[in-house]
């Protein structure tokens, strides 16, 4: 597998495939290498291959691009906000309509609402996560993976279409990446599951070795800053995360994607003229796009094209110090139990039910917590239970 390179020559190639990342995937990259918060960088990344043939699928250069924009920074309320907590929202003014209204839910936001809601709803008023060096690694270590197949190139854009627009074509380029090279990574995703638009990045997707076999193979790599596997519910956790990818990857293959409501939805003009970099990208990727309706149209055709993700899911624990393998959790998609999980969550994002707390048996997580000072939960629990740094696993689209 070849090494990244930053020279120009890469820009030279011709019928490279193309991958394309989320903005909000940059931004927890971003946020996590401590760049400016006010900033959010998406930008198109390639692996380049190495001068000696190689035998790897993965050798062949691979694009994913990335936006570059700027976006006002969302100022968290101070802690004498929070009375505020106690009362119970209405749709209008729910937690979904006012911070997901125009970008959508993103699975990480269903995982976090899964491992406490109280936190959730303390990280949307007060402020984010902050980002540990626990963290830091972690994310890191999913860039080099990244880094392994694909290199960034920033594109700027100045329109919502046009950001919209990347991530579609970064999906269809990852797609080509995929099936053309058996794997890829970081893989966005924006799908309709049970009347929400959701988005997400698949951290790595393979094709089965055997040829009779069609259904990719979704994985994720979690890394633990200490040689031990992950409690119960963090495995869980990450079991529902791969669960949704897998949701929102089965739903776009049967094309639910109800083009008219995501224009409507997010204030999109179909007919916006894309800015001439994307239009260069899309005739790199094998399609002419003028327009944002001309995208979304090749992306469900692209959808449709693909066959389901297999039903059993893979996600793997690396040791952070030396990448070394810790286990693997292999297991089967269980759909009944994902929707009900995603629905106790929304059940809170759309203002139906008030954000509760973790279970009595697993507040050893407000350990963990940033605002467990600020936490009924933690200042009522019995000991003398301290913060402390994360080692908890990084869960991110």
């Amino acid at each position: 597998m070849g090494e990244t390179s930053s020279s120009s020559e890469d820009q030279n190639q011709h019928n490279i495939p193309i991958e394309i990342i989320s903005d909000d995937e940059m931004a927890l990259i971003e946020a996590a290498l401590a760049f400016a918060s006010t900033r959010t960088c998406s930008a198109i990344r390639s692996s380049s291959c190495s001068s000696s043939p190689s035998k790897s699928p993965l050798h062949n250069n691979a694009l994913s691009i990335t936006v570059v924009s700027k976006r006002s920074s969302s100022s968290g309320s101070d802690i004498e906000d929070l009375p505020a907590l106690k009362r119970k929202h209405t749709l209008s003014d729910s937690f979904l309509r006012r911070f997901r209204n125009k970008r959508g839910l993103s699975v990480t936001d269903i995982t976090s609402t899964e491992w406490c809601p109280k936190q959730m709803e303390f990280s949307l008023l007060l402020g984010g996560r902050k980002v540990n060096q626990a963290m830091r690694a972690g994310i890191a270590r999913h860039v080099k993976l990244e880094q392994e197949v694909l290199k960034r190139v920033e594109v700027k854009v100045k329109y919502q279409e046009d950001m919209w627009a990347l991530k579609f074509l970064n999906f269809i380029n990852g797609v080509n990446q995929l099936l053309f090279e058996g794997m890829t990574r970081e893989l966005p995703v924006i799908g309709f599951a049970e009347d929400i638009w959701m988005v997400g990045v698949i951290d790595e997707i393979r094709m089965p070795l055997k040829e009779n076999h069609h259904n990719p193979i979704l994985i994720d790599t979690k890394t633990r800053a200490r040689d031990t596997l992950p409690a119960e519910p963090q495995r869980r956790n990450g079991r529902l995360q791969l669960m949704c990818y897998k949701y929102l990857w089965d739903n776009l293959v049967a094309d639910n994607f109800p083009s008219n409501v995501f224009f409507t939805y997010f204030g999109l003009n179909p007919q916006h003229n894309l800015c001439e970099d994307l239009k260069v990208t899309s005739a790199d990727s094998g399609f002419s796009a003028s327009t944002l309706d001309d995208v979304v149209r090749y992306y469900r055709n692209t959808c449709r094209m693909l066959a389901p993700a297999h039903d059993q899911l893979l996600l793997r624990y690396e040791y952070q110090k030396d990448h070394s393998l810790l286990g693997e959790d292999k297991f089967t998609y269980d759909h009944d139990w994902l929707t009900n999980q995603i629905h106790s969550c929304l059940k809170f994002w759309v203002g139906e039910q008030e954000a509760t707390y973790t279970p009595e048996d697993e507040r050893w997580k407000c350990g963990y917590c940033q605002f467990a000072r600020v936490c009924p939960a933690y200042n009522d629990s019995k000991g003398t239970m301290e913060p402390k740094s994360n080692d908890l696993n990084i869960k991110e689209g």
